[in-house]
C-alpha cells in the first residue's frame, strides 16, 4: 500500500467500531480512509459479512469493500474479561459506534452511560433499524425491511401492475452509512468547539424517509392537499431502446427541450401546447417519452448520443457492470483503482469519491484478517505481555498471523 506525504482528514482519531454487516462498517470504513484509526472490534467468528460474497483466499469481496483501511480485535464480550479489555481501551478513544438491537449494548455494559463514565466527551453513536421506540424498535432489520417501510418499494412499484418492486442494491444500507459518516464527523467538529461529546442516534427508516423526501414523496408536502401517486411513482423510466443497445435522454428546460426536438428532427413538436412549459412537459411525460421512444429506436446508441450532445441534451449510455469498467469517463476520473493484497491478490476498489487538497483520503491499508491487529491494539492499550498472553490463552481474543 503506497503511503501518503500528507495525513488525513480525520489523522489523529481512533475509533471503536463495533458494528457488523453493513451501515456501521461503510460509514467506518469511509472515516478510516479520511485518516481515522477505525478498530474493528469483532466477535472470535468474525462479522458475518466476512463469510459473504465471492471469496479469495479468508476474505471476501463484501467484507474488503466494508472494511478495507481497519484494524481488528477479536474479542469474546460475553465474558466479563473481555468487557473490562474494551473499557480499557475506551479510554484513548474518540468515537465509539454500534449497531446492535436497542437493549443489547445495555445488556453488555457497554452503555452510553458507562462509556461516557470512562471517557466524558466520546462521541457515542448508535445506528439502529427502526429507532429505540415504537412496535418495530426490537425486530430484526435487513435492508429489503427499509425498502419496504419506508415508501421505496412502492415508489418503484411496476406502472402497468403497481405491483411494488425493489431496488437492487441495498439503497437504505448505503445511505445510512453516509448519513452516519456526516453525522459522526458533525460531532467531532462540535466537540473540537465546545469540548464535549454527545449521543448520535441513527435509525435507517428515519434515514430513508428523509432521503426520499424531496421527490419520492413530494406529493406529500402540503398538508391539506396531498397527492396519492407522486411524479417519482409515475415517471416513465427514462431508458431508450435503440438499434444496438439503450441509452437514456432528459429534457427539463426549456433549452434542452428545444435541443431534444431538433435532434429528433421533430421541431413541430415545439408547437404542441402540452410541451410547452415545463409543467406541460411532466404532466404529460406519458406520451412524450412515448412519442421519444418511438423516434430513438429507429437509430444506433452512437448517433443519438453524437447528435444530443451537439444539442446540449443530457444524455448517456446505459452501460452494462462489466462495460462501467471502461468507460472512458470512469477512467478519467481514476475512481477504480487496483491494490496488492497478501492474502486477497490484486483486487479493484474505488476510490474515496471526496478529493482534498491538503489531506488525501485514500485506501490506508487492507481489510484486515480476523483478529489481525489484536496484539497490536492491547499493546497500545498499555496490556502487559503477560496480560496478553493471558487473554489469549483464556480465549478472550483471538489473533491472526499471515
Amino acid at each position: 500500500m503506497s503511503e501518503s506525504v500528507k495525513p488525513g482528514p480525520l489523522e489523529g482519531v481512533k475509533i471503536l467500531d463495533l458494528t457488523s454487516m453493513i451501515s456501521g462498517p461503510i460509514a467506518t470504513m469511509m472515516l478510516a480512509d479520511q485518516g481515522a484509526d477505525v478498530i474493528k472490534v469483532e466477535p472470535l467468528t468474525g462479522d458475518l459479512v466476512r463469510y459473504l460474497g465471492p471469496r479469495r483466499g479468508k476474505l471476501t469481496s463484501s467484507f474488503i469493500s466494508a472494511n478495507r483501511s481497519k484494524r481488528s480485535l477479536a474479542i469474546n464480550l460475553k465474558t466479563e474479561t473481555g468487557i473490562k479489555v474494551l473499557k480499557q481501551l475506551v479510554k484513548s478513544a474518540d468515537v465509539f459506534v454500534q449497531n446492535f438491537r436497542p437493549g443489547a449494548i445495555e445488556r453488555m455494559g457497554l452503555s452510553e452511560a458507562v462509556v461516557r463514565g470512562i471517557k466524558a466527551d466520546i462521541v457515542y453513536v448508535s445506528i439502529s433499524g427502526f429507532g429505540e421506540t415504537g412496535p418495530y424498535a426490537n425486530k430484526r432489520v435487513y435492508d429489503p425491511v427499509i425498502q419496504a417501510l419506508s415508501g421505496l418499494a412502492a415508489i418503484q412499484s411496476d406502472r402497468e401492475s403497481g405491483r411494488p418492486r425493489m431496488v437492487r442494491t441495498i439503497i437504505p444500507d448505503k445511505t445510512t452509512a453516509v448519513t452516519a459518516a456526516q453525522a459522526i464527523t458533525a460531532a467531532l467538529f462540535s466537540r473540537e468547539r465546545t469540548g464535549e461529546g454527545q449521543h448520535v442516534k441513527l435509525a435507517m427508516l428515519d434515514t430513508m424517509v428523509a432521503y426520499l423526501w424531496p421527490e419520492g414523496m413530494a406529493g406529500f408536502t402540503f398538508v391539506g392537499g396531498e397527492v396519492s401517486s407522486a411524479r417519482a411513482q409515475l415517471a416513465q423510466d427514462l431508458i431508450f431502446e435503440t438499434t444496438n443497445g439503450y441509452i437514456t435522454a432528459g429534457a427539463v428546460s426549456d433549452s434542452e427541450w428545444e435541443g431534444m426536438c431538433k435532434a429528433f428532427d421533430r421541431e413541430e413538436w415545439l408547437q404542441d401546447d402540452r410541451f410547452a412549459t415545463a409543467a406541460g412537459r411532466v404532466a404529460h411525460a406519458e406520451i412524450r417519452l412515448s412519442m421519444a421512444a418511438e423516434v430513438i429506436r429507429d437509430h444506433s446508441s452512437e448517433y443519438w448520443l453524437e447528435r444530443l450532445d451537439a444539442e446540449g441534451v443530457p444524455c448517456a449510455p446505459v452501460l452494462s457492470r462489466k462495460e462501467v469498467l471502461e468507460h472512458e469517463q470512469i477512467l478519467g476520473n481514476e475512481i477504480l483503482q487496483e491494490f496488492e493484497d497478501p492474502v486477497a491478490g490484486t483486487y479493484r476498489q474505488p476510490r474515496p469519491a471526496a478529493i482534498f487538497s491538503e489531506t488525501p483520503a485514500r485506501l490506508r491499508s487492507h481489510a484486515p484478517q480476523l483478529g489481525e491487529n489484536s496484539i497490536a491494539v492491547l499493546r497500545e492499550a498499555e496490556f502487559e505481555e503477560e496480560q496478553i498472553a493471558a487473554l489469549k490463552g483464556a480465549g478472550v481474543i483471538g489473533t491472526h498471523s499471515h
